[in-house]
Formats: C-alpha cells, sequence, structure tokens
C-alpha cells in the first residue's frame, strides 16, 4: 500500500495535451494529493514560483517553450532550483533522457505510461524529499556542510543549490564516507530501484553534483568498475 502523502504537498502538472492532464490529476488527486495543472511552459514556471509545488510532472513535448527549456529556467531560479521534477517524454532515446537528467530532472517516464506507475514514482521521489528535512543534525565532509534538518548544503559558507535528488546523493555518499558505493546500490537508496533507472542516470547526477560543489566535488572518487566513493579525509560530523 503506498503511504499517504503528507499534508499539503502539492503537485504541478505540466502537459498541452487535455487527456493526459485530466488522467494525472485525478490519479494524483485520488492518492490525496493537492493538483494544479498548466498547458504552456510559461504558465508552469509562473505557478511554480507561486505555489511553490512539492514536485512538477514536467512534459517535455511542449508548445513554444520546450519542457527543457522550462526545466532549465526551474533550475536557474533559486526559488524554484529545488522543486523536484518528473519528466514525461514520448521519446524513447537515450540523449532526450540524458539531456533532461543533465539539467536536474529528478527521475523520469516514457509515453504512454501506467497512471499507477507515475503516483508510485511521485510517492517516492517525495520520500526521498522528505527523508532529507527529517534529520536535525549537521554532517561536515571538508569544505561541505550538509544541514540535513534544513535540506542545506554549503561549500566554504556558500550555499549551493541542489535538486532533492542530488541532495539524497550527496547525503549518501557523506553518511558512507571512505567506502565504495556501488551504482546499483545507489539506484537503490537513491532512486528506490524505478524498474527501467539504468546505471548511467547515477553517472549523470555525479557529474552534476560536482559541478555545483566546484572544487569540493573533487572528494567524489570514482571508483573504476564499481562506483563512487566520497573520500573521507579531513571530515567530522556535528
Amino acid at each position: 500500500m503506498t503511504p499517504s502523502p503528507a499534508d499539503g504537498e502539492r503537485i504541478l502538472v505540466v502537459d498541452d495535451e487535455p487527456d493526459i492532464v485530466a488522467l494525472v490529476v485525478y490519479h494524483l488527486a485520488k492518492a490525496k494529493y493537492k493538483v494544479s495543472s498548466a498547458t504552456s511552459g510559461s504558465d508552469a514556471l509562473a505557478l511554480a514560483k507561486r505555489e511553490r509545488p512539492a514536485l512538477i510532472v514536467l512534459d517535455l513535448m511542449l508548445p513554444g517553450m520546450s519542457g527543457f527549456d522550462v526545466l532549465e529556467q526551474l533550475r536557474a531560479d533559486p526559488d524554484t532550483a529545488s522543486i523536484a521534477v518528473l519528466m514525461l517524454t514520448a521519446r524513447k532515446d537515450e540523449p532526450d533522457r540524458i539531456r533532461g537528467l543533465e539539467l536536474g530532472a529528478d527521475d523520469y517516464l516514457t509515453k504512454p505510461f501506467s497512471p499507477q506507475e507515475l503516483v508510485l514514482r511521485v510517492g517516492a521521489i517525495l520520500r526521498r524529499t522528505n527523508a532529507n528535512a527529517a534529520g536535525s543534525d549537521q554532517l561536515r565532509i571538508g569544505p561541505i556542510v550538509i544541514d540535513r534538518s534544513a535540506h542545506r548544503v554549503t561549500v566554504e559558507g556558500h550555499e549551493v543549490e541542489l535538486t532533492p535528488t542530488e541532495f539524497k546523493l550527496l547525503l549518501t555518499l557523506a553518511e558512507r564516507r571512505g567506502r565504495v558505493q556501488a551504482r546499483t546500490l545507489l539506484l537503490e537508496t537513491v532512486w528506490e530501484a524505478a524498474p527501467d533507472i539504468q546505471t548511467r542516470t547515477v553517472d549523470m547526477h555525479v557529474q552534476r553534483l560536482r559541478t555545483k560543489l566546484h572544487p569540493a566535488g573533487d572528494l567524489i572518487e570514482t571508483v573504476r568498475g564499481f562506483g563512487y566513493r566520497l573520500r573521507a579525509d579531513s571530515d567530522r560530523a556535528e
């Protein structure tokens, strides 16, 4: 049984196909989420800024401003940078999925899709997000400070804007620092082993995470043939 969403969690559904919007809204509302919808990129950005939804279900094939453009602008705006995003795409080509993940999407689902699977994917992303905010302590690894309760990361005192999945990935590596984490294990822990998520997803998110952490990103080491490890030197928990 899927756990009931936390009170007040809002989902924004962005798609220009009325039948798809109606289907997604119905199933999310049935799962007790509060749901808004938009049919264009500009409307989606305005609603995201005004309502601050917990998650956006974003179609990539939008008229005018594409879903990729919307995602890029969401991540560039501090007010919306941390909103979780589930991509919907009719394209099954890997480059499209990789581009979306590189821009900061948390997960993706290809059309046609099962409404029940979409609701499960939404729930999995939000559980990761809520778990990130459940703690009350800080973790310091060299210049990186992770505040679990505030869902906040700073590097040498400067705040770093991370998506919920990027935050969960960094926190997982930090909590297991010094130990190699296989890509498959990270998929199970961070992505909750979604059926068609591939190990390439981990690589894309690690790449983005390293970039955002600037020089501190070098603390994330690639262990060839296995996965990733966060170096344990110069670290301490507070």
